[in-house]
C-alpha cells in the first residue's frame, strides 16, 4: 500500500531531494516539508547496524506492508536476500556475508524483485567491533585456537543471545575462510564457504558444548574460519539466513592428525612456507607510518591512530598477542598501494615495545585490521585478509612453535625515529583559540567563520557561533563544527536541543552511535564513545576533536606535517611561524595582536561565503539566523574585554577561579558569560590544551642497539637521555663501551659493544703451537690445524673459531679402530706438551 501523492509528486526515487512542492531531504521531518510517502520510500531500519559476516534480522520502520508483500532486499545494488513481513505487517531483511565495512546502499522490493522503490542503509561492521550481545561467543578463545597442541584438549563451549537467532532448534555450523589467487592480482579473492555441522536440531538454549573432531581431509586444510548458529529449518550451508557468527579465529581445535600429533613440527613446516611466501611478495614496510614514540604521542596523535581494540589500557590491558604491552594503537589508514596496517604497542613505562627485544612488540601488518576501501578484495577485507596474512602466521611461528624470528624478520617493530607529531589548534569557551603556532586571542562574533581550510589537500573545517542566553549576553559560543576533506561525506557536530549531548549528522541526516561507537563513512571515519565526545578522522591524517564543555564546544584540529605552511582561518597559518597566524581572508595581517577591535576584523573577514557552506539548517532558527543572512552578523557587537568592577559578586570568585595562562579567558567567560561553570571550563579546556601540547611534544629517538654477540644488554628504552648497559656472557671479554647514552643529536655515546674470547696470545704453550694453513671449515667452524714450531706435522688438536669462540677439537682413537671426539669449548687457557694438553678452565664441553 503506498500513500497518496500530493500534487504528483513523491519520493520514490528521490530521496535526498527537494522537490517544487515538498521535500524528501533528511531535513524535512524538522521543518515540516516532507512529501506524504516520504517515510514509505526514504526508509530507516532497527537495528541499523550487523556483523560483516551477516545474518541480522532487522526491519523496516513506519513503511506499510501487506502479507502478500514479497520481500527482497538489495544490498550494495547486487547482493539479494529473501525478506519477510511479520504478523504486525513490518518488512523484515536478512543481511548478507559482505566483504566490506561501513554504510551499505539497500533497496527494498515488496514485488519480488521487479521494482526496488524504497531506499535506506545498513552499517557493516567489523567483528572485533561488534558489540557482544550482537555476535555467538568462544568460551576460553584461547584454549580454541591452542586447541591440540601440548596439553591443551577437552570440551569447548560457545555461547550466544538467543534472540538473535528466532526458532526453537538451531544449527552448529563451522564456516570456513581462504583467500585464492596471486596476490595482488586482479584474480585475487577471498571466500567464505560452510564446511560441516558441529550439531543439528539442538535446542535454542544460547550454550553449545563439543568434543573436537579431527576433520575429514577435505576439511582440514581450512586454519580460519567462524562458527555459526542459525535455525534448524534452513539446509545445511545455507547463505543469508538469520544467525548468530562468533568471530573469526584459528581453526587449531578441526586441524589434520598431523597436527595433534606434532603440533610445533606441523606449525614449523607452516612457517617456513609463510616464509618463503613473504620472500616472493611486495615489500610494504616502506610505505607505513612510523610508530609515535611514546604512549601519551600514541594516545594524543588521534588523527592517525586510534585504540587497538586487543589491547586496551581502558579494558585492562588484555594483550593476548602483546605480552609486556599494556596499550597498542593502531595506524587509522592503510597504506596507499599494499593496503598495509601499521601496529604500536607500549609498556607500563610509555616506551615502544619493539620486536627485537620482545615477542610482544610492535607488529607492521600486510592486511590493515580494519580494512580499506574499496574493500571487498583481499587485502582490503577487513579482519579477514588480517588474519590470512598477518594472524596465522604469528600462530605458526611464534604460538604454536618457537620460531618468532622468522616471524619477526618480515614483521619487525617500526621505531620511532622518522614520526613527526601533529600540531595541534584549539577552540573553547565564549569562544577563545589557540592557533596551530600558539597564538592565542578571543573573538566573540555571531555567524559560521573557517575555521581551516588548506587548498593544498582540500580541507575544510567550520564553526558556528550562537549568542549566550539569547542576547542578553554580548558573547558568543561555538555550538557546532562541520567539515569535509576533498570529495568525502559532510560531518557536522552540534549542540544537541538542551545543550546536553552532541548530536552528530552525516551529509546533513542524524547519526545514531546508540549501536556502534565506530563508523566506516565515505572519505571519514567518526568514533564517538560517549555523548559529550566525537572524533572525526580523514585520509589525509587530519583529525578534528570535538568535545561537550558544559554547555559550549571545545573543538581541537589536529594536522599533520604534510599541512605545513598550507592553512588559512581562525586558526591560522602553520609553519612555525606565529607572527603570520592572525591573516585576514585577503591576506592581510593584524598589526595590533592584542587590540579586540582589529581581531572582531580579523575573525569577521573569514565568514563562509553562503556557496561553501557545509551546515545544516534544519529549523527555522537556522534558516533564519544564519541560512537567509550574512553569515557573519555586524549588528552583534560583542564585549570586547572583561568589566573590572570590584562590586560584582563575582569578581571576587573570577580570582580565586582563574590564574596563570588562561586567567583572561577564564575571567572573560566568568565575568561577561556570567557564569562560573563556563570559566572553569574553559580553565579545564585551555589546561588540558596544554597536557596535550606536552604530550606531543617532539622527542629524540637514538634507534634500537642490540645486544652484543655472546653477552646481553639492560634497557629497552632508546629516547633521549636513555642508558643501555653491556656486559658479555662468562668466557667473554667487552670491547667497546660498557654504557651508551641516548644523546640531543640522536646519538649513541661511546662506542658499539662486542664480547671477544681472550686472544690466541692466551694460549701458553710449551711448544709455542700456533694454527696453520690452509684454513677449512668444520661444521660452520673456522678449522685451523695446531702444530708446534719447526713441526711439520699437525697433531690430533684442533684450534677452530666461530664468532670470536674459542673451541678446541681432540680427537682420541683406540686400537686404531674407533674414534671420539671432545669439543673444548670457551676455553681460557690451555697448556700444551708434548702430545698431552691441559685444560686450565673449560666452561663447556660438547660431545
Amino acid at each position: 500500500m503506498v500513500l497518496s501523492r500530493t500534487h504528483g509528486e513523491t519520493c520514490e526515487g528521490k530521496c535526498g531531494q527537494q522537490l517544487d512542492s515538498c521535500s524528501c531531504h533528511p531535513t524535512c521531518g524538522s521543518l515540516r516539508s516532507c512529501c506524504p510517502d516520504y517515510k514509505e520510500f526514504c526508509i530507516d531500519v532497527a537495528p541499523q547496524s550487523g556483523s560483516i559476516l551477516g545474518g541480522t534480522d532487522f526491519y523496516v520502520l513506519e513503511a506499510n506492508f501487506t502479507q502478500s508483500s514479497q520481500i527482497v532486499c538489495r544490498f550494495n545494488s547486487e547482493i539479494d536476500t529473501e525478506g519477510y513481513v511479520d504478523d504486525s505487517g513490518r518488512a523484515h531483511c536478512i543481511s548478507p556475508l559482505l566483504y566490506q565495512t561501513g554504510w551499505v546502499p539497500l533497496h527494498i522490493s515488496s514485488d519480488n524483485g521487479t521494482t526496488f522503490s524504497r531506499s535506506g542503509a545498513w552499517l557493516s561492521v567489523h567483528t572485533g567491533k561488534l558489540s557482544s550481545e550482537f555476535k555467538a561467543l568462544l568460551v576460553n578463545s584461547t584454549k580454541w585456537q591452542y586447541y591440540g597442541t601440548p596439553g591443551v584438549g577437552g570440551y569447548l563451549q560457545m555461547t550466544w543471545n538467543t534472540t538473535l537467532v528466532n526458532a526453537d532448534k538451531v544449527n552448529i555450523e563451522l564456516w570456513g575462510y581462504r583467500e585464492m589467487g596471486e596476490p595482488y592480482s586482479e584474480n585475487w579473492q577471498g571466500e567464505m564457504e560452510y564446511l560441516y555441522s558441529l550439531a543439528k536440531d539442538r535446542p535454542n538454549n544460547g550454550s553449545f558444548s563439543f568434543l573436537p573432531k579431527i576433520a575429514e581431509n577435505v576439511f582440514s586444510s581450512w586454519e580460519l574460519g567462524s562458527v555459526r548458529v542459525s535455525s534448524s529449518s534452513y539446509p545445511d550451508g545455507m547463505r543469508n539466513v538469520q544467525a548468530a557468527w562468533t568471530e573469526d579465529h584459528a581453526l587449531a581445535w578441526h586441524l589434520e592428525q598431523k597436527f595433534r600429533d606434532n603440533s610445533t613440527a606441523w606449525a614449523w613446516e607452516k612457517c617456513l612456507a609463510w616464509d618463503q611466501l613473504e620472500i616472493q611478495l611486495p615489500n610494504f614496510l616502506n610505505e607505513i607510518i612510523d610508530c609515535p614514540c611514546t604512549l601519551a604521542q600514541a594516545r594524543a596523535d588521534t588523527g592517525r591512530f586510534h585504540t587497538d581494540y586487543g589491547c586496551d589500557i581502558e579494558k585492562g590491558s588484555v594483550c593476548t598477542y602483546h605480552p609486556g604491552s599494556v596499550h597498542c594503537v593502531r595506524a587509522i589508514q592503510a597504506s596507499p598501494q599494499y593496503a598495509a596496517g601499521q601496529q604500536c604497542c607500549y609498556d607500563k613505562t610509555g616506551a615502544q615495545v619493539l620486536t627485537a627485544d620482545s615477542i610482544g612488540g610492535s607488529t607492521p601488518d600486510r592486511a590493515h585490521d580494519w580494512g580499506s576501501p574499496p574493500f571487498r578484495k583481499p587485502p582490503r577485507i577487513p579482519g579477514l585478509s588480517h588474519w590470512v596474512y598477518d594472524v596465522l602466521s604469528f600462530y605458526y611461528c611464534c604460538l604454536w612453535s618457537d620460531n618468532c624470528h622468522y616471524y619477526f624478520k618480515h614483521r619487525p617493530s617500526s621505531d620511532c625515529r622518522r614520526y613527526q607529531s601533529p600540531n595541534s589548534a584549539m577552540v573553547f569557551g565564549d569562544p577563545h583559540f589557540i592557533t596551530f603556532d600558539g597564538v592565542s586571542y578571543s573573538f566573540n562574533g555571531k555567524g559560521e567563520y573557517t575555521l581551516v581550510t588548506s587548498a593544498d589537500k582540500q580541507l575544510t573545517i567550520q564553526g558556528r557561533t550562537e549568542p549566550i542566553d539569547g542576547n542578553a549576553i554580548k558573547a558568543t559560543k561555538m555550538s557546532a563544527v562541520a567539515m569535509r576533506e576533498a570529495s568525502s561525506d559532510i560531518i557536522e557536530v552540534r549542540l544537541a536541543s538542551g545543550d546536553n549531548r552532541l548530536e552528530v549528522l552525516h551529509n546533513q541526516k542524524s547519526l545514531s552511535f546508540a549501536e556502534q561507537t565506530w563508523m566506516d563513512l565515505q572519505g571519514v571515519f567518526v568514533f564517538s564513545p560517549t555523548s559529550s565526545n566525537v572524533t572525526v578522522m580523514f585520509p589525509s591524517g587530519a583529525g578534528v576533536e570535538v568535545r561537550q564543555r558544559g554547555k559550549t564546544l571545545t573543538t581541537t584540529v589536529l594536522l599533520p606535517e604534510e599541512f605545513g605552511d598550507s592553512t588559512q582561518g581562525l586558526l591560522g597559518n602553520m609553519n612555525g611561524d606565529a607572527k603570520d597566524d592572525l591573516a585576514l581572508s585577503n591576506g592581510q595581517l593584524v598589526q595590533n595582536q592584542s587590540n579586540a577591535e582589529e581581531l572582531f576584523a580579523f575573525g569577521a573577514s573569514w565568514a563562509v561565503p553562503n556557496a561553501s557552506a557545509l551546515f545544516t539548517y534544519d529549523s527555522n532558527y537556522l534558516l533564519e539566523t544564519y541560512y537567509f543572512v550574512p553569515r557573519h552578523d555586524p549588528s552583534f557587537i560583542p564585549a570586547f574585554s572583561a568589566p573590572e568592577d570590584p562590586d560584582d559578586p563575582l569578581s571576587d570568585l573570577a580570582a580565586e577561579i582563574c590564574s596563570g595562562e588562561s586567567s583572561p579567558f577564564c575571567r572573560y567567560d566568568i565575568l561577561v558569560g556570567r557564569s562560573l561553570t563556563m570559566g572553569n571550563d574553559t580553565r579545564r579546556s585551555f589546561q588540558s590544551h596544554i597536557s596535550l601540547v606536552e604530550d606531543l611534544k617532539p622527542v629524540i629517538s637514538c634507534g634500537w642497539l642490540p645486544p652484543p654477540n655472546n653477552g646481553k644488554k639492560q634497557g629497552t628504552t632508546y629516547l633521549q637521555g636513555a642508558r643501555v648497559q653491556f656486559s658479555c656472557n662468562e668466557g667473554y671479554t667487552l670491547k667497546g663501551s660498557s654504557e651508551r647514552i641516548c644523546q640531543k643529536n640522536a646519538q649513541w655515546s661511546g662506542e658499539e659493544a662486542s664480547c671477544i674470547v681472550p686472544s690466541t696470545s692466551l694460549l701458553n704453550t710449551k711448544n709455542s703451537w700456533r694454527a696453520c694453513r690452509p684454513m677449512t671449515v668444520f661444521e660452520n667452524w673456522t678449522e685451523r690445524p695446531l702444530r708446534p714450531r719447526g713441526s711439520k706435522k699437525p697433531k690430533s688438536h684442533r684450534l677452530l673459531l666461530r664468532n670470536k669462540q674459542l673451541l678446541v677439537k681432540h680427537t682420541i682413537c683406540q686400537n686404531n679402530q674407533s674414534c671420539s671426539t671432545i669439543f673444548f669449548k670457551h676455553v681460557l687457557k690451555i697448556i700444551f706438551f708434548h702430545n698431552m694438553f691441559t685444560v686450565v678452565q673449560v666452561i663447556q664441553v660438547l660431545n
